[in-house]
Order: C-alpha cells, then sequence, then structure tokens
C-alpha cells in the first residue's frame, strides 16, 4: 500500500507520475478510516474536499509542484479551516464552520498538501491527555488502554497510527512536545513569531505556538519552513527570514557543546526515562558533542507560573464566547442572564471551567499583583536563566516528559501530578524559545522523548543535533502495533 511508504518515496512516485495524488488521497481516507475505528483521531473527515484538491493538483505542471506536492495532512481541530468545521474539541463551538482561512493552512495548501481531517485535541487545548475533548477519547497507538498525550493527541497519534505522514498541533505548554513523546513521533514547538498565529484560536497569547508532528526529522523540517514566516495579520509574526531548514540536516555535531541541566534527571523523573536519555546523551557525545550538566534555578518555578499566566489569557481570550457573540446558544433561554449562565455552563467543560475562574481570579482586583504580576517577573527571571545557559552551550537536553504516558483515567482526578510533569515544557514557552522532541528509547515498552532546546530562532541547530541522533538510532524506524498493516 502506498500509505506506507516514507515521505521522500511517495514524492518520488508522485514527481515522476507513477502515483497520482488523487490515488495517494484515497489510500488515506481509507486507512484513516479503518484506523480510527481503535485510534479515535479524527473529529472530522475531510472526503470530498480532499478528493477535489487532489484532483486539481493532479492537474498542475511540473514546474509548480513543490517539495510537499501532494502529501496529506491532518490539522489540530483549533486551526482554522475555509469551510471545514472548527469546533476547538467543544460544544461551545460544535458546528462552527469559519468563512476564512488561517495563515498556517493556507501555506500547507499553497506548498501543495492536501487536508484530509481535523485531530482530536483536549477542549481548547487545555490539557495533557486528550481524555478533556467534548466528543472523543482518543487512544495510544502503542497501548489502546494509554492516553497519547495532549493537547495535541490526535495530531500525534494519527501520525503514530501512520493515518498521515505530517499534522499540525499548537504548543502552548509542551502540547506538541509531549503528545509526539508519548507516541513516539517526531514534534516541534518552533520559537514564538517564527509561525503566524492568525487562524490559531487563541487559548495563551503569549505562550501559543502552531508546530509540526511527523514521523522523521526531515520531514518536520520541511513542514516548518513551508509554514513559517511574517504575516501581515499577526503582529507579533517575526520577520526574520526562513532558512531551509534541511540544509542543516548534515549529521555532524563534531564540537558542538551541550548543556544538560542537573534538575531535567533528577528527583520525579522515572527511573526508566531517566536512563534511555542518559544513553541518548552518550549517543550525542558519541558523535563528537561536548556536554556538561548546568543549573537551571528558577525553572523550578515554571509550573505554577505557567498556570498564572496561562489561565489569566484563557480567562480574557474565552470571554466571547457567551452564547450573543459566539458560541453555544441555548435555545430554550428565558432571559439574557440566563443565555449568559447557560451557554458557559452547558457550552464549556470541565477543565476549562476551571482555568477561566482561576484566570479570572488571578486578574480580579487584590489578586493581581500578587499573582499576575508576580508571575511575570518570574517568567523573566526564568528566560534569563536560558539566555545566561545559550553564552556557552548550543543547546540544552533532556527528558521531554517525566514520565511515559498514563493509563486512561489516570489522571483525572489527580491534575497535580499533571501539571508537576508540565515542569520539563513549560520553561521553553515562557521564555518563547524553540524545543524539539525525538524518539530516543522506550520505557515499560511505551515510547520516551528526548527534548533538545535551543534559543530564539535556533530551529536549525535543533534540526542538526535531532537528525544527528535519529540516524544513529533506529527508535524513529518501531511502529507500534496500531500502526502497523498498512
Amino acid at each position: 500500500m502506498v500509505v506506507n511508504k516514507t515521505a521522500s518515496e511517495l514524492q518520488s512516485l508522485l514527481h515522476s507520475r507513477e502515483l497520482s495524488v488523487k490515488e495517494l488521497t484515497e489510500a488515506t481516507l481509507q486507512t484513516i478510516e479503518e484506523k480510527d475505528k481503535t485510534i479515535q483521531a479524527f473529529l472530522t473527515v475531510t472526503g470530498p474536499e480532499a478528493l477535489a484538491a487532489a484532483e486539481q493538483l493532479d492537474n498542475l505542471p511540473d514546474d509548480k509542484r513543490g517539495s510537499l506536492f501532494g502529501m496529506p495532512i491532518g490539522i489540530k481541530d483549533n486551526i482554522i479551516t475555509q469551510g471545514i468545521k472548527t469546533t476547538c474539541a467543544s460544544k461551545m463551538l460544535e458546528n462552527f464552520v469559519p468563512v476564512y482561512e488561517g495563515t498556517a493552512t493556507e501555506r500547507v495548501k499553497e506548498s501543495g498538501m492536501v487536508i484530509v481531517g481535523k485531530l482530536n485535541m483536549d477542549e481548547f487545548a487545555m490539557g495533557s491527555t486528550t481524555e478533556h475533548s467534548a466528543f472523543k477519547i482518543t487512544r495510544n497507538p502503542w497501548d489502546l488502554d494509554r492516553v497519547p498525550g495532549g493537547s495535541s493527541g490526535g495530531s500525534a497519534a494519527a501520525v503514530a497510527a501512520g493515518q498521515v505522514l505530517f499534522s499540525l498541533g499548537s504548543d502552548t505548554g509542551g502540547s506538541v512536545r509531549q503528545p509526539a513523546a508519548f507516541c513516539g513521533v517526531v514534534g516541534m514547538k518552533p520559537t514564538y513569531g517564527r509561525v503566524s498565529r492568525s487562524g490559531l484560536v487563541a487559548f495563551g497569547s503569549s505562550l501559543d505556538q502552531i508546530g509540526p508532528i511527523t514521523t522523521t526529522v526531515e520531514d518536520n523540517a520541511m513542514l516548518l519552513g513551508a509554514i513559517a514566516g511574517a504575516d501581515y495579520r499577526d503582529a507579533s509574526a517575526s520577520e526574520k527570514p526562513v532558512p531551509d531548514f534541511r540544509t542543516s540536516l548534515t549529521g555532524d555535531i563534531k564540537g558542538l557543546k551541550i548543556a544538560v541541566p542537573a534538575r531535567y534527571l533528577g528527583e520525579g523523573v522515572d527511573p526508566e526515562v531517566r536512563e534511555a536519555v542518559k544513553k541518548a546523551i552518550g549517543v550525542l557525545e558519541s558523535l563528537g558533542a561536548h556536554v556538561d550538566e548546568v543549573d537551571l534555578h528558577y525553572s523550578r518555578y515554571a509550573a505554577p507560573t505557567y498556570y498564572v499566566i496561562s489561565s489569566a489569557e484563557a480567562s480574557s481570550n474565552l470571554a466571547r464566547f457567551d452564547g450573543i457573540r459566539y458560541g453555544y446558544h441555548p435555545a430554550d433561554a428565558k432571559n439574557l442572564n440566563e443565555i449568559y449562565l447557560r451557554s458557559r455552563s452547558e457550552g464549556f467543560g470541565e477543565e476549562v471551567r476551571k482555568r477561566v475562574l482561576y484566570g479570572t481570579y488571578a486578574l480580579s482586583a487584590g489578586h493581581h499583583e500578587d499573582l499576575y504580576e508576580r508571575a511575570q517577573k518570574v517568567r523573566t527571571l526564568i528566560a534569563q536563566d536560558f539566555q545566561n545557559v545559550f553564552k556557552e552551550y548550543d543547546v540544552i537536553v533532556g527528558p521531554t516528559s517525566a514520565t511515559n504516558a498514563y493509563k486512561l483515567g489516570e489522571t483525572i482526578k489527580d491534575p497535580l501530578t499533571l501539571y508537576a510533569n508540565d515542569l520539563l515544557t513549560t520553561p521553553v514557552n515562557l521564555a518563547g524559545i524553540p524545543a524539539i522532541s525525538v524518539p530516543c528509547g522506550f520505557a515499560d515498552g511505551l515510547p520516551v522523548g528526548l527534548q533538545i532546546i535551543g534559543n530564539h530562532f535556533e530551529e536549525a541547530m535543533l534540526y542538526k543535533v535531532a537528525h544527528a541522533y535519529e540516524q544513529a538510532t533506529e527508535f524513529h524506524k518501531q511502529t507500534p502495533p496500531a500502526g502497523e498493516g498498512n
């Protein structure tokens, strides 16, 4: 079957016209239908729209066919897609069909990719397991009794299961990297501003970034190159030139200086995860990199700082979903107060309501200085911590998550464990720097992710290190039981 081939193999077949985009799209849609009975990664499958787009692409002349020509892609359901439902996995937007295209999806189409569906997530990207979706629970392809991570759990599970080779997620506190680690795939959180947020339904506006999820580092570099760059519709999108990230995939990391924060491998990290990451660091040393232990003192405060800032921004961003301007509208409400009350209590799930309430409290008179302003000061210290390390080192490495994938339902009643596990990913979002997760081994039979962190706009350096590691190991070639049989 064609969907069992790599992206480069498919590109070769498409460019030589031995395979048509329509044939590839039909095979992909068939695979999605068969596997989604168990994985449950897709909220919407865009069969007719995808086939129509494929037929148009097949008529393009050879000189108009780009590097991602004809590749099927799935999109996290909080990224706007014109004419296709965008629900944010919430009853609040259950029937919302956007009339415009987000910048990232517009660029995906311009690069010749075919959108085959929208992917499940935690409601409004709030969660770490994809159990907080209003519509379904996505399962981890490595163990169907485990979560795929979150909030981009559908995006990571679909790639791991072989339903698509490419997907887009969004990362506010680790929501691309953690599910990528749990599902054994590659996930990149770019520098804040590298990718336009126009069309991304906001959760925490100063933290959110769209990021690619793929099976290989090279595929990831190609997709980021396609969606990155300045955008007049988003003032926070950087005008820095976007390099061809593939030129950094040399495999040569001799002489690079790598920092390992002591606390990233300390208390709270599962022993098997710690051992897998230590072995990965050993591989980087064997490739010629120089590794030192460093201290990121203020990272210990990252999780509470993140929850204050992200919840405060969420309470503001979600205020417009009131049943009047946007969102779920209770048809039998008797008056205006009842509309406001019921639209938000019935339209939002428990996790969203909890964070909105906490964020509103953090911004309220009497608590603003103690919570929100103090969190912003700590955020500055966390960012300065990273900058001090990058004066001497090229990248920082450690685990992506302190544990492997949780069992379904295991953490719903234990949110403190989830919040503590965010300690390794949230500092990156608070500092606005890029980080990538690549598969680096297994713990109790489940994938472990190696997180590689870089300075602002140093995605090329991250791809360089990640690719060198990937080529020296075999973890990216292993497929989960639910990914076999394509």
